[in-house]
């Protein structure tokens, strides 16, 4: 029964807590309680705005050390790359994980509460707080096999015991979801001799956490406040549909996983009620927006996982017939949550998203334009033993353009492609690499023989100095372009990431179309996916002469559209 003592976030945690850990409920909200009180006066007592997101929004995704200087720490120097580059542009960074790491550049993590000295320290994470909003990692489901708290685990200490989850190789497991070829289980011996198999779920090195005790929550409730701590605005939680584990189940996106994230948003909504919550779940659409929950009990946000691949498709076909499609299915749950809309990240482009979608030939052309540009793919295990395509390694750059085209016309055409991106509902999410407009990281990808950093170089800053201020490079071209995309959309109503939208039908598959619209303002988006020029009468959206507020110029209904342009006709309502 509802204690009226409590508030709604209280009586939300305590109905989870009681249906996850039965008899071991009042001990668990005891401490959950002691761990709020312990956290509320070293968190900045902030209510959220009316308006949660605006068009304003935009997130940068970047590790701490992509942009390196002599004489100072990366995370120093991506302050300056911020304070030289980003203000007026971009109101988020998203510091991929900057804690001490074994492994997977930074996503096996040995410990939580402290920052890798060869990135910064946390004085210099507090300062680049002080001048943007900050996004941190919680990797929940898994830690490093060789950090601090799996040795414990190991040696069987007081509090650790649970801490991490085992299974015998009895058990059937062939119904897990398998997000990696590699082994589900691996065996770790005690120090008393005694052998035990860890789930581990990505890789031998990052072992999985056990849910299922109460004790493994506690501590990562602890982690996500000190983040918040710390200044985190938003709150990633990676790889979390894999969270709760249960023998004989798919072990992905099961109900328990739910709820433990609604706990720990109502925790927030308790202690930091401006926080938001991110789910990174690289899955079939369907299921990934399941982590909105109701649109008020889980995550704010969600990755936008099908986007970046169907983005690809369309420019790789010429055909913006399956996008229009997609994008008018679209829908969120209510105007507490959106999208976060992205083309690139740390990560490949997964193609799990655009199962039932795209068929297979379409599939197989992607793969095939990938290996071709000089990338990877990256391949899961199935339970019937077979492996299919999870992941396309490439830079977005090298994905969409073609190299026959002159310089000019390949940079217009892959910031169309962020163009349209950024004219979606929801939150636009810029990788740095995209920013910068990099290329394939060959070297880097074979001397590692890690696929994934074919889009993780790390970039010496004079030399981006260098290149930024000479207007013949690409990468200044594509900076420049983009920057003022971006100016020009954090000025448009229409953008807000709750406007309505409509992607409409130009009569052709070679022209995408959309219409954004909010109570002052509406924006018809028209985006020419080809190198030719497109003639296009849009009369029955707009009337008369209107602005086209990247250009600046007034347009008439009946538009020449140059080879790969895009332009916002805005209309004030």
């Amino acid at each position: 029964m509802a204690d009226d003592t409590q508030t709604p976030s209280q009586q939300t945690i305590r109905q989870l807590i009681e249906r996850l850990y039965g008899d071991q409920a009042e001990t668990t909200l005891s401490r959950i309680d002691a761990l709020v009180e312990r956290y509320q006066s070293r968190i900045p007592d902030m209510a959220p705005s009316a308006d949660r997101f605006d068009e304003r929004d935009t997130i940068l995704i970047t590790y701490g050390d992509t942009l390196h200087a002599d004489g100072e720490h990366p995370l120093e120097t991506l302050h300056r790359f911020g304070k030289d580059h980003l203000k007026g542009i971009i109101e988020t960074i998203h510091i991929l994980p900057f804690f001490p790491y074994s492994s997977d550049d930074g996503f096996s993590v040995q410990d939580y509460y402290a920052v890798n000295p060869d990135v910064g320290t946390w004085d210099d994470v507090d300062a680049l707080a002080e001048d943007f909003g900050l996004m941190f990692d919680a990797v929940f489901n898994h830690m490093s096999a060789q950090s601090e708290w799996f040795e414990k685990f190991l040696a069987g200490d007081a509090g650790y015991e649970h801490l991490f989850m085992t299974e015998s190789l009895e058990t059937d497991l062939s119904q897990v979801t398998r997000p990696r070829q590699s082994p589900l289980l691996t065996a770790f011996t005690r120090p008393n001799g005694e052998t035990v198999h860890v789930w581990t779920t990505f890789s031998a090195d990052q072992v999985d956490f056990d849910i299922r005790y109460p004790e493994t929550l506690l501590y990562l409730l602890d982690v996500l406040l000190y983040y918040i701590s710390h200044g985190a605005s938003i709150i990633r939680l990676d790889a979390i549909a894999f969270l709760w584990k249960i023998a004989g189940t798919s072990s992905i996106h099961l109900q328990q996983t739910h709820e433990v994230i609604q706990v720990m948003r109502a925790v927030l909504d308790q202690v930091a009620p401006q926080v938001i919550l991110i789910t990174e779940t690289n899955v079939p659409h369907k299921e990934n927006i399941s982590y909105f929950g109701d649109g008020h009990n889980e995550a704010q946000m969600v990755y936008n996982f099908t986007l970046p691949p169907l983005l690809f498709h369309t420019f790789l076909q010429h055909d913006a017939t399956i996008l229009r499609e997609w994008v008018n299915s679209l829908s969120t749950p209510s105007d507490d949550t959106t999208f976060f809309n992205f083309t690139a990240s740390h990560d490949g482009i997964g193609v799990r998203p655009v199962e039932g979608i795209l068929g297979e030939d379409a599939l197989n052309a992607l793969v095939a334009h990938v290996q071709q540009s000089g990338g990877r793919v990256s391949f899961k295990r199935n339970p019937d033993g077979s492996d299919s395509p999870y992941e396309l390694n490439v830079t977005y750059v090298d994905a969409l353009i073609d190299p026959s085209e002159s310089q000019a016309l390949q940079v217009k055409r892959f910031v169309l492609s962020q163009a349209i991106a950024m004219s979606l509902a929801g939150v636009p999410a810029i990788y740095i690499h995209s920013l910068l407009g990099s290329r394939n990281d060959i070297a880097g990808m074979e001397s590692s023989g890690v696929n994934r950093r074919i889009n993780r170089a790390k970039l010496a800053y004079t030399d981006i100095q260098a290149e930024l201020a000479d207007p013949n490079t690409f990468r200044a071209q594509v900076f420049a372009a983009y920057s003022h995309l971006i100016e020009v959309r954090r000025q448009q109503a229409a953008f807000h990431p709750n406007a309505a939208q409509e992607a409409i039908d130009l009569g052709r598959t070679n022209l995408f179309g959309l219409l954004r619209k909010s109570e002052s303002q509406t924006i018809l988006g028209l985006f020419n996916l080809t190198p030719e020029v497109q003639a296009v009468d849009v009369s029955q959206w707009l009337d008369g002469e209107v602005l086209d507020v990247i250009s600046g110029e007034m347009k008439k209904p009946q538009i020449s559209l140059e080879p790969y342009e895009v332009v916002w006709l805005s209309k004030d309502v």
